[in-house]
């Protein structure tokens, strides 16, 4: 195996129930949002880290992202014939002796986040903590108030998740759903588990909550799984691409009428499409 690399995860294994019937055939990660995939954004991000290792998990209509894995140059799409949770993925790849630390990146998040500023506050978190009590797992929180589920207490490490364990004070946040494991952590997820919560609640009980970097609260993080999402992640590309208008093979978008039309879909002669996304067989009004 090759000298020690950052390995980075992309977990791309779900169904995409919320935004079918666009998900029938096509799995949640590859939908295009504006020039390219989620999966593709999230992998240009881990690269500009430096020296990673690109993986990802699949599970729904897994041979699409096996074939886009080996297209972007992934070292291994782990296929699960059956859905492992969060931790088992991790687990996993620790099994087969990858090593180096492992980065999570979710495949229907689209966001702004410093990764590597990411990773190198982990790695000092960890070092700055006494012995005993160093955490191994980092966890990147941003602001958002429907959810806002952590607790953090004053030195930055999580005391709690609301309505699920641990303390209710402390300052609130979201997990974005983007996290850091040491070696030394992933050696001591469970063989089975498959809640990562419940491991994070495992380190609270031993004396090394994780550390909940607060850095980036503000940060561009939007969850594409839904319609509405779909449109916020699309009109967000199209502000860092500086464009007001996208026309590709798969997809046009247009900023000014808020639509999102995929290849497929009906427009007939006249038909203005606006405020909506439309698709074969669909149209969502956002």
């Amino acid at each position: 195996m090759p000298m020690e690399q950052l390995n980075v995860l992309i977990l791309a294994a779900g169904l995409g129930t919320r935004l079918r019937p666009l998900t029938s055939d096509v799995p949640k990660p590859l939908v295009p949002v504006v020039d390219k995939s989620i999966l593709e954004q999230q992998a240009i991000k881990a690269r500009a880290i430096g020296n990673v290792r690109l993986h990802a998990n699949a599970h729904y209509l897994a041979d699409q992202i096996v074939t886009e894995g080996e297209r972007l140059g992934f070292e291994k799409v782990w296929v699960e014939p059956e859905i492992l949770g969060t931790a088992g993925p991790l687990k996993r790849i620790y099994n087969e002796g990858y090593r180096g630390g492992l980065l999570i990146m979710n495949g229907d998040a689209y966001c702004s986040f410093d990764l590597k500023a990411f990773v190198e506050n982990a790695k000092r978190a960890f070092a700055a903590a006494s012995e005993g009590s160093a955490p191994g797992v980092a966890l990147l929180a941003v602001d958002f108030p429907k959810v806002n589920t952590f607790r953090v207490n004053e030195e930055g490490r999580l005391v709690g998740v609301a309505g699920r364990f641990g303390s209710e004070e402390g300052a609130a946040a979201t997990f974005s759903g983007v996290s850091y494991y040491s070696d030394e952590a992933l050696a001591r997820i469970a063989d089975g588990e498959f809640d990562i919560r419940e491991f994070w609640k495992q380190e609270i009980t031993a004396g090394r909550p994780p550390f909940v970097d607060m850095s980036q609260m503000n940060a561009t993080w939007i969850d594409m799984g839904s319609p509405e999402g779909l449109w916020d992640a699309t009109a967000a590309r199209l502000s860092e691409l500086g464009v007001d208008r996208w026309s590709g093979d798969s997809v046009v978008v247009d900023a000014a009428k808020r639509s999102v039309v995929f290849a497929g879909a009906e427009v007939g002669e006249g038909d203005v499409v606006e405020n909506e996304i439309r698709g074969p067989s669909f149209v969502w009004k956002i």
